[in-house]
């Protein structure tokens, strides 16, 4: 499945496209997503987009950043 759909306007050079792709490609397998609702592709799109702004082009780190973000718990806001 091509990550264009989910780029949202953003432009990139066709390495760095290419390299997102098959990012995108490692985290749905990684996670097993199958045929999984537009939201979640949509987020996981967004966090490997942030990820490569950051300045990380390799896919194979752009996965596991993206993975490890997803299965981070959220904090416990307000809670002590």
């Amino acid at each position: 499945m091509p990550i264009t759909p989910y780029l949202d306007g953003e432009r990139f050079d066709p390495e760095t496209k290419r390299d997102l792709g098959l990012a995108f490609e490692l985290v749905r397998v990684a996670l097993r997503t199958g045929d999984c609702d537009d939201h979640l592709y949509r987020a996981i799109a967004r966090k490997l987009i942030e990820l490569n702004k950051a300045g990380e082009c390799n896919p194979e780190a752009l996965c596991e950043q993206a993975l490890k973000a997803i299965r981070q718990p959220p904090a416990d806001e307000g809670i002590e």
